[in-house]
């Protein structure tokens, strides 16, 4: 019988390719990855990794087995979630990535509503971005992850993963307010000569940013970096910069920042959990306050007061 753990650092160097960062995403030290892919190798009966270089690849057989992983831990999770449902009453810790943008409307209103609806029920909020929260997540150290992606930047989907849809968040542009005729006269092409205020990268924000820019026809300046987009509006707001950031950090923009959605551009705000752990009662119990009416307030289109967000209707899960 193959051991599932040891499938999961298959499936890592399938993804990551060092065994370096398989040992850091699971605390361990490389040798200990390296024996343990060895004693996987015994129960397979095949060779599952070669030597490349001063690294290690995934042979044929390896490939095969790595790619087989995600619906044995499926399987696996679904299994797990058939006994958790046995008890009534949600319990226990439940560990919730959130975006830092996503906090205040998200996280925030999950922590308040479960503690009504399921009191023996412990969220613990963590703060991460979706790079930071999808190791976590598939690693166990999550039980769902609150994310967004932008569509067009065609990321493709987190494997082993299933997203329930919340709501779509509009990007917007914040620029000084001496600056706005110029805007609304020539569109974004009239602050091709700004300075800009990004996120630093890697960051699918920036990514968006560049992407927009480069839509207009220039590649922007970008001369601040800011890892707290929302802090970023205030070197809008001394008139020296420019900055495109989601809508949901726009609420409550700085004297001197004016703010305009940009059309046809944004990013969807998704809860993700691992496949098959939708019926686990802690995470149904989450989803179930998140997808539910009302729950995260009334969003309205940028420009009238409350939340920029504009609400999605939550579909089927759909498995990604």
């Amino acid at each position: 019988m193959l051991d599932v753990k040891r499938m999961i650092l298959l499936r890592d160097l399938a993804e990551h390719a060092r065994v370096t960062a398989v040992a850091d995403l699971h605390g361990v030290t490389p040798s200990a990855v390296s024996q343990q892919l060895r004693a996987l190798e015994t129960e397979a009966g095949a060779a599952l990794v070669e030597r490349d270089g001063r690294g290690l690849r995934l042979t044929a057989a390896g490939a095969a087995l790595a790619a087989s992983c995600e619906p044995v831990l499926a399987a696996l999770e679904r299994a797990e979630a058939s006994v958790r449902a046995l008890d009534a009453e949600p319990s226990g810790e439940l560990a919730v990535g959130c975006a830092p943008s996503a906090l205040a409307t998200v996280a925030a209103p999950l922590v308040a509503e479960l503690a009504l609806r399921h009191p023996r029920l412990r969220p613990r909020i963590v703060q991460a971005d979706p790079e930071e929260a999808l190791p976590l997540l598939r690693g166990r150290r999550l039980d769902l992850a609150v994310t967004y992606a932008y569509p067009l930047l065609g990321a493709p989907p987190a494997p082993g993963t299933t997203a329930v849809p919340l709501f779509d968040d509009p990007l917007c542009l914040a620029l000084p307010r001496a600056l706005l005729p110029a805007y609304e006269r020539d569109g974004l092409a009239a602050l091709r000569d700004s300075a800009w205020v990004s996120a630093p990268a890697p960051s699918s924000c920036r990514e968006m940013l560049l992407h927009t820019c480069r839509n207009a026809g220039f590649t922007p300046r970008i001369a601040h970096e800011c890892a707290d987009l929302r802090s970023g509006l205030w070197l809008v707001a001394t008139g020296q910069a420019v900055s495109i950031l989601p809508g949901l950090l726009c609420d409550a923009p700085p004297p001197g920042t004016a703010v305009r959605q940009l059309p046809g551009a944004g990013r969807t705000l998704d809860v993700l959990v691992r496949s098959g752990t939708e019926n686990r009662p802690a995470v149904a119990a989450a989803l179930a306050v998140l997808t539910a009416p009302g729950t995260l307030g009334e969003r309205v289109p940028l420009g009238a007061p409350g939340s920029p967000g504009v609400p999605r209707a939550p579909g089927p899960l759909n498995a990604r």
